[in-house]
C-alpha cells in the first residue's frame, strides 16, 4: 500500500480560542521583593511595565487568547481589572501583544 493512503485525515479539534475560558480564581499575585537600589528611574518604570506586561500575557494566554489580533486594548484592560492590575497604558498593551506574538 502507498504511504499516501496510510495518513488519515486529522479529526477537527475545538479550539479555545474561539471562547473565553474562566480563570482561577482567586488570583494571587507574587509576593513582592525590594528592586536593587542605585538604577535609573527609566530603569524601574520598563521593568515593572515588563512585569505588568508578563503578568497580563499570562492572564490572557489562560483565558484562551493566543494571538495578538484578539488582544485588543479594551480585551486587555478587561483581564487586568479581572486579576486586579490597574489598567494598563497604550505601550503596556503593545507589549503585551509582543509577548503573545513571541510566545509561537
Amino acid at each position: 500500500m502507498p504511504a499516501a493512503t496510510l495518513t488519515s485525515t486529522p479529526l477537527p479539534t475545538q479550539s479555545t480560542a474561539a471562547r473565553q475560558i474562566p480563570l482561577d480564581l482567586p488570583y494571587a499575585p507574587v509576593t513582592k521583593r525590594p528592586l536593587p537600589a542605585g538604577r535609573p528611574p527609566e530603569w524601574y518604570v520598563t521593568h515593572n511595565r515588563r512585569l505588568k506586561a508578563m503578568r497580563l500575557a499570562i492572564a490572557l494566554l489562560d483565558s484562551g487568547i493566543y494571538v495578538p489580533n484578539q488582544a485588543r486594548d479594551e480585551v486587555i484592560r478587561r483581564t487586568a481589572d479581572l486579576i486586579g492590575v490597574h489598567a494598563p497604558s497604550a505601550r503596556t498593551c503593545h507589549m503585551v501583544r509582543a509577548l503573545l506574538r513571541y510566545t509561537r
